[in-house]
């Protein structure tokens, strides 16, 4: 390991372990945080291509800037014909996925009533690129940023995104800008609390199978439930300093990929910065990749605050009974029923 990297390491333990101490404030956190993946705001110059007809949905390509260099191919679903302002439904998809999967959730919504809105997530889909050193694009990004920094593809780039997304979104003449909910899947789901928990612009949010504490699962033996969609990247990194992978260099890796993960960021103090904008939680109760123990955890915190805020009816865990890391149909059906409860 270089002295640079050793020192950045140490670094980032010793702020995490101060801030942990300290027990920011939620605007502190937000802040925190919004400043890890802040960067240069460039205009968003969205592109609007509209798709095949879609029978009585209407649906578009479209592509926005959301840094320097870097832009956001987007698919968009909504009822045909409407002139008034509707609600939004962003839909974020899990490790390996890509916002074209996710247009049978997008047909569903829109169906419905909602503009329907996908994007595809660092490395995916349309942005997957070129594989490097024998692994995918999104895994090679990640090995990147444990070696040298720079980015943040696991979770937190994806989140900027998210928040520019909504950007662009507000300046559309068919959409509510006060009626904006998200939901996604697995690593989509991660990324749905995490934006919520900093963009009150949010104001619906229904994580699937992607809320955890990763502090929990290094506590208790479960360090690889999320470690098996890193993999590639993680062996390499452990290669990198001749370690074996476990509790202790899933801390270290972590430090540098996604740094907080597991401390300031971590689900017990972002989901409470929801409160008091309605939260669904949807996760399987034998799901090795989200261990309900952790899900618990971060539910119970979450719960304090909303009964805080007099808002416990806007908070709820649905857990799927006898299920895996999967949405279930019954799970499905829930998510949707409360947005439509919510963000109509």
């Amino acid at each position: 390991m270089s002295r640079t990297l050793l020192l950045l390491t140490l670094a980032l333990a010793a702020a995490t372990a101060a801030t942990s101490a300290q027990s920011p404030s939620p605007a502190g956190t937000r802040e925190a945080f919004l400043k890890v993946i802040d960067r240069p705001r460039v205009a968003l110059d969205p592109t609007v291509t509209p798709r095949p007809d879609e029978g009585e949905l209407a649906s578009e390509a479209i592509s926005f800037a959301s840094e320097a260099g870097g832009r956001v191919p987007t698919l968009l679903f909504k009822r045909r014909g409407s002139s008034s302002r509707q609600p939004v439904v962003i839909v974020l998809h899990g490790t390996g996925g890509s916002k074209d999967g996710m247009t049978s959730r997008l047909r569903d919504l829109a169906q419905r009533g909602f503009v329907a809105v996908a994007i595809d997530g660092r490395y995916h889909g349309e942005r997957a690129g070129t594989a490097a050193d024998g692994m995918s694009s999104y895994q090679a990004a990640i090995l990147r940023a444990y070696r040298s920094g720079g980015e943040h593809p696991f979770l937190y780039d994806t989140v900027w995104d998210v928040m520019r997304l909504i950007d662009y979104l507000v300046t559309r003449a068919d959409v509510d800008p006060a009626h904006i909910g998200v939901t996604g899947v697995s690593k989509g789901g991660m990324e749905t609390y995490l934006a919520a928990a900093v963009d009150p612009r949010i104001a619906v949010a229904v994580p699937m199978i992607g809320v955890q504490s990763f502090r929990w699962a290094l506590e208790h033996g479960a360090w690889d439930s999320r470690a098996w969609t890193l993999r590639e990247a993680l062996d390499a990194a452990a290669k990198d300093t001749r370690a074996s992978v476990g509790a202790s260099f899933m801390r270290m890796f972590y430090d540098r990929v996604a740094p907080g993960v597991y401390g300031v960021f971590d689900g017990p103090a972002m989901l409470p910065l929801i409160a008091p904008r309605p939260l669904l939680v949807i996760n399987g109760d034998s799901d090795p990749r989200t261990p309900v123990g952790g899900v618990r955890e971060c539910v119970a915190a979450a719960e304090r605050a909303y009964a805080a805020q007099g808002a416990s009816d806007r908070l709820k865990l649905h857990l799927q009974p006898d299920a895996g890391h999967q949405v279930t149909p019954a799970a499905d059906r829930a998510a949707l029923e409360w947005f439509e409860r919510w963000l109509k």
